[in-house]
């Protein structure tokens, strides 16, 4: 008579192997879901950039000059002026939905909102309600996650 038992399973190795390869493939996964959502966001900030830019391109050719800073913070204005442009074309993919995130920073750009500047063909201030002042140019900007400074200008 034997007293040998015959045992299967999994030793302490084995598990331990096992779960440290899952780690290793959920590792790899979440970092290249975390690359896929940057992108995404970079590509959203682009098509933004560009939908606002071709609705002043229509503005600038009905009225033979460019909104100010303060006409582009205006969401009436905006409305109005630039029929069509989505509400969500003025903020950025990573801020919040307050009003204040609707609205552009007046020059660059920063981590959460996108950048506007209108200026004389000098680069000097502009003013639409001034005869010879009114506003020839203007830059669009935002920051890429990952990269830098990105600006979209007039044609």
């Amino acid at each position: 008579m034997s007293l040998k038992r015959n045992q299967s399973g999994f030793t302490i190795v084995e598990l331990l192997i096992v779960i440290i390869v899952i780690g290793i493939l959920a590792t790899l996964v979440l970092v290249t879901f975390t690359g896929i959502q940057q992108s995404a966001r970079n590509t959203q900030r682009q098509t933004d950039i560009k939908a606002v830019a071709s609705h002043l391109e229509t503005y600038n050719a009905k009225n033979s000059f460019y909104p100010t800073a303060t006409d582009m913070n205006n969401a009436t204005f905006i409305s109005s002026e630039l029929k069509g442009l989505d509400k969500e074309s003025t903020r950025d993919p990573k801020a919040g939905t307050a009003a204040s995130d609707y609205q552009f920073n007046a020059g660059d750009a920063t981590s959460l909102k996108y950048g506007y500047k209108s200026t004389k063909d000098d680069g000097s201030t502009c003013d639409n309600t001034v005869a010879g002042s009114e506003c020839t140019k203007f830059s669009i900007s935002y920051v890429e996650e990952g990269g830098g400074l990105k600006t979209v200008t007039n044609l």
